[in-house]
């Protein structure tokens, strides 16, 4: 008999502390969510504008790329080809070491998509280079490397310049 008083005490006390228990325990799980969702708030509101800034060098390194553009900005007066072939590697080499840090901001795909664009500019330029003349002007060297760029089927900077921009409308 005494055990069933002793039972008649303890098990409603029982009770009471497991279901005192797995509230708070909801109540804290509910909170852990709350916090990281707001820290996750906190961080896009962070994050954002780095990654967009991110995209945004990345389109203009690869605008800059472009064979107008770069011969343009790199040939002077009384250069020769291989003047010109070289400056146009230490230019396309320096630009993108300057942007190198971008991808810590943009996907494995679409890092992907630069890099191999830079890479197919680089051999653009060496093909190119090997098809003039050893005497041969800058000038000559330039309007070779914009028209094999044009002849090509697709446009690696526009292909990789569209990998960036369906990346970006995911993200905003």
């Amino acid at each position: 008999m005494e055990i069933l008083e002793i039972l008649k005490y303890t098990l409603p006390s029982l009770v009471v502390l497991a279901c005192s228990y797995l509230m708070t325990k909801q109540f804290h799980q509910r909170d852990e969510k709350k916090d990281r969702m707001e820290l996750l708030i906190g961080n896009n509101k962070t994050v954002l504008p780095v990654k967009l800034a991110a995209y945004e060098r990345l389109v203009l390194f690869l605008e800059r790329m472009e064979p107008q553009s770069i011969v343009i900005r790199t040939a002077e007066n009384g250069m020769t080809a291989i003047e010109l072939q070289r400056d146009l590697l230490a230019t396309i080499r320096a630009e993108f070491e300057h942007n190198y840090s971008q991808q810590l901001y943009v996907s494995d795909n679409a890092w992907k998509a630069v890099t191999e664009t830079k890479d197919v500019m680089v051999q653009l330029v060496n093909q190119t280079a090997q098809t003039v003349a050893v005497d041969a002007k800058a000038l000559e060297l330039g309007k070779k490397i914009i028209d094999n760029y044009a002849a090509l089927p697709n446009s690696p900077i526009n292909m990789a310049i569209s990998v960036l921009k369906t990346e970006l409308a995911t993200i905003c």
